[in-house]
């Protein structure tokens, strides 16, 4: 039996293929590489000296995702594949609607029609919207999302809620994750955009190696310590491990279960520069620019619930995530154009 892994090839997903591995599993990845790279998976495969099945597919295909699991025995799902850069929601709106929530129905029922009903959903913080205090509990109301990425996410999350209710054979985890960060030990894998990076991290990364002249930051108005925004930054494999104790979960019991998986610490824009700076001693030049649609002032999370439940908890520093993810822009200055 195999878990099953929609966007596989991309960021987190690749990091949650060598945990999965190096824990045992045997996978089965699908990704249409949009944001993602084939390259991520031969990679993933050096790492773990594992082999494993890949399928070039876009999960709105219904007849090569139903090939895929007549192909496998499949025992779960962990659903990764989607659009996710909050600016460019923001642009698309239609786009991002089409792809996460129309590729998630597709999914959910191709599963259903081959007897597969465990699912462990990648979401996000961006849920709890603008109107909740920080930490953020599993518990708060969520609703109030500023932007169609955090919508998508939010509208899943409630299909799969609803999938349960009608049918309570269904066991689903959903993962509110925040902002991941850094890359493998080996610098093998790592955060790989296409274009401009929409993220922090890579951004600044690409300008430590010359590929970018300065880091733009989006707004130093917000009611913060510094003006910047703040955020929960969890390194990527802390992140791909509390997959690994979603999947255990579901194989144990039926139910909707919602899980925090950050540090609990919030750090600004600028903690973020000033520890890269000083974990890798490097000079990052950056400027300061208007605010970027979408975002809000403090995001981070309390993420008690998972440590009781799951056993999880983030273990990696902000240090370890910046010298892990200057590790790999150093390694593959383009990425996996290398």
């Amino acid at each position: 039996m195999s878990i099953f892994i929609t966007g596989g090839a991309g960021y987190i997903g690749s990091h949650t293929c060598v945990e999965l591995l190096e824990a045992g599993y045997d996978i089965v990845v699908a990704d249409n590489y949009v944001n993602s790279c084939p390259e991520a998976l031969e990679r993933v495969k050096k790492i773990t000296g594992r082999d494993f099945k890949y399928y070039e597919c876009d999960i709105r295909d219904r007849s090569a995702l139903d090939k895929i699991f007549k192909e496998n025995s499949i025992e779960a799902v962990i659903h990764f594949a989607g659009l996710k850069a909050v600016g460019e929601s923001c642009q698309k709106p239609l786009e991002y609607y089409d792809n996460n929530i129309g590729g998630t129905l597709v999914l959910l029922d191709v599963m259903r029609s081959n007897g597969c009903k465990k699912i462990v959903f990648s979401s996000s913080a961006t849920v709890y919207g603008s109107e909740n205090k920080v930490p953020f509990v599993e518990t708060m109301k969520t609703g109030t999302t500023t932007n169609p990425y955090g919508t998508t996410k939010l509208y899943i999350e409630g299909i799969l809620k609803d999938m349960y209710l009608a049918d309570n054979e269904w066991s689903v985890v959903l993962l509110r994750y925040f902002n991941p960060v850094g890359a493998h030990k080996s610098g093998l894998i790592g955060e790989n955009p296409n274009g401009i990076p929409n993220n922090l991290m890579p951004y600044i990364t690409q300008v430590s190696v010359g590929k970018r002249e300065k880091l733009y930051i989006n707004g130093n108005d917000y009611p913060t310590k510094d003006g910047t925004c703040i955020r929960d930054y969890i390194h990527v494999v802390d992140l791909a491990i509390g997959h690994i104790k979603a999947v255990e979960h579901i194989m144990k019991k039926t139910g909707v279960d919602i899980y925090n998986l950050g540090t609990g610490i919030g750090y600004s824009v600028l903690d973020v520069v000033e520890t890269f700076k000083r974990a890798n001693n490097i000079d990052i030049p950056y400027e300061i620019v208007g605010r970027r649609a979408g975002d809000i002032a403090e995001c981070y999370a309390n993420a008690d619930k998972a440590l009781k439940e799951l056993g999880w908890k983030a273990e990696k520093n902000l240090e370890d995530m910046c010298r892990d993810a200057m590790n790999w822009q150093s390694k593959n200055p383009n990425g996996y154009g290398n």
